[in-house]
């Protein structure tokens, strides 16, 4: 992709029209040259080798520049939102036969009514909501419909978080408009690691969001459908049950949202949301949850249980949350917590907790240095340990043309080269690191914040030089390997049988 951030008309034709849509810097007419990298979320240009810094006049210059790529980007929006009312999502070519519903047994009719109205308490890692439909193999028809039949699957289910996370319960997210289900995380289960989601049955969400590479991709930036790279780095699929906004640029206003998004990416699963729902309702054991779950099958209902999936996916205690939860006690007085029965079996708990998930001197150190003198926590606070906020730190700002970022929802001029702020947790297993992927170990990110980020009329106040000793980085690293745990298991491979086979 050059520099220009030129503007791109796609083509895509649909088995019964062709709908013209205007896509703003995803890709280059014609085939991608092997050098070339197109967008999957948003575009971000290569940072040059040698830093510069942006004297007033290029400031001046590239806002202009920005100027003109947004009010392209917006017309390109235009162009797409009006191709799209010009089509009903759910609605069948006119020259086909629309596609029968499937008759609902009444077994799991009766289980959907005696569900209404019930609660049910669970703790949001528990095995059990990402266990899939019991069984092995392919999901088939029968046994979906046993799945259905269950009452408890469709009992409406009051999450709790984790330990650390469990501070951010006023945080969660979307499921007063999108109650989570046990049948609805199922059926989101199966969609995520389904690859039929994409044009040519290559590409799943799992794909760029893998549970074995803590649900980021291990590549500098994304790869989607034919092998087409894109700019940015995989943000993560976990915790996100207390985030609302979603992509690193936050233009997605929810989880719902977001997630059928790389559907019709070209560049990422390559297909439309049409075809997506049309295949969808050829298949029985996937027309079969959404008739039961949701009543009707459209691109926002396959929003509703991808969302639903994603948010069951949250980190378990880590050694920094053992530390955390013993704390209090170390600064009480031991007297008074044995004169407490309950307070001294509390102790006793965190104690016991906290020895057999230790955090080392060094990773404690690192905790004070994190909390202190490094001020990590100016934008990675919180239960999830970030502020889920948009801040340039000077990343790819060196680029002739620097990416605008969070500028280019808000049109804010103070926004430009923003980007959300990752978390903390788990971040041993997500590298490489930063929106553009450019730093593959947490040493160099400790190092660019160490020197302050690179100079940039946008920089935000927050990065400053730390000046920070060797061990001290060191002992930073450290913490941060203490903020590491699991994710709930899941089981990856069963889907339901082709609609051939059924």
């Amino acid at each position: 992709m050059n520099a220009s951030y030129e503007t791109v008309i796609w083509k895509c034709v649909a088995a019964w029209g062709v709908m013209a849509v205007a896509l703003a810097g995803c890709a280059p007419r014609g085939a991608t040259p092997p050098d070339e990298v197109i967008e999957i979320e948003e575009i971000e240009m290569k940072a040059a080798e040698t830093p510069k810094a942006v004297s007033a006049p290029e400031a001046e210059t590239g806002a202009a520049a920005r100027k003109a790529v947004d009010e392209e980007k917006a017309a390109a929006d235009r162009a797409i939102d009006d191709a799209g009312k010009s089509i009903a999502p759910t609605e069948s070519p006119p020259s086909a036969t629309p596609p029968s519903k499937p008759a609902i047994p009444d077994a799991i009719r009766d289980a959907v009514k005696a569900a209404d109205g019930k609660r049910e308490k669970i703790l949001l890692g528990e095995a059990s909501l990402t266990a899939g439909v019991p069984g092995s193999g392919e999901i088939t028809l029968d046994e979906i419909d046993a799945w259905l039949a269950d009452t408890k699957n469709h009992v409406v289910l009051e999450p709790e978080l984790p330990l650390g996370l469990s501070q951010g319960a006023g945080q969660i997210q979307g499921i007063a408009k999108n109650p989570l289900t046990r049948a609805k995380i199922e059926l989101g289960r199966q969609l995520f690691f389904d690859p039929r989601l994409s044009a040519d049955s290559t590409i799943s969400c799992a794909t760029c969001h893998n549970p074995a590479t803590g649900y980021t991709a291990p590549t500098t930036t994304a790869v989607g459908i034919n092998d087409q790279k894109g700019t940015l780095n995989s943000p993560v699929a976990f915790n996100r049950i207390l985030s609302n906004q979603q992509f690193l640029d936050g233009r997605a206003e929810s989880l719902e949202a977001q997630a059928v998004g790389p559907i019709a990416n070209p560049i990422e699963m390559g297909s439309t949301h049409e075809d997506v729902v049309e295949r969808l309702a050829g298949n029985p054991v996937y027309a079969r949850q959404f008739e039961a779950i949701f009543g009707d099958l459209t691109i926002d209902r396959v929003g509703e249980a991808l969302a639903s999936f994603e948010r069951v996916i949250v980190t378990e205690p880590s050694p920094f949350d053992y530390y955390e939860q013993l704390l209090p006690f170390t600064r009480m007085d031991e007297e008074d917590i044995a004169d407490d029965d309950e307070l001294a079996a509390k102790f006793a708990d965190a104690k016991a907790a906290a020895e057999a998930h230790p955090m080392s001197e060094s990773a404690i150190r690192g905790r004070d240095l994190f909390f202190g003198k490094a001020n990590c926590t100016a934008c990675h606070v919180g239960a999830n340990l970030t502020d889920e906020k948009y801040h340039n730190i000077g990343v790819g700002m060196a680029a002739d043309t620097p990416e605008v970022g969070r500028f280019a929802v808000t049109k804010d001029e103070k926004d430009t080269g923003a980007f959300k702020t990752p978390t903390i947790r788990n971040i041993t297993l997500t590298g490489p690191y930063m929106h553009d992927g450019a730093q593959t170990t947490l040493e160099e990110v400790v190092a660019w914040y160490d020197k302050g980020g690179h100079p940039n009329p946008f920089l935000s106040d927050k990065i400053k030089p730390l000046n920070l000793t060797e061990q001290e980085r060191a002992d930073l690293v450290e913490f941060m390997k203490a903020c590491t745990s699991d994710t709930p298991p899941i089981v990856e491979g069963r889907l339901p049988v082709v609609a051939a086979a059924q």
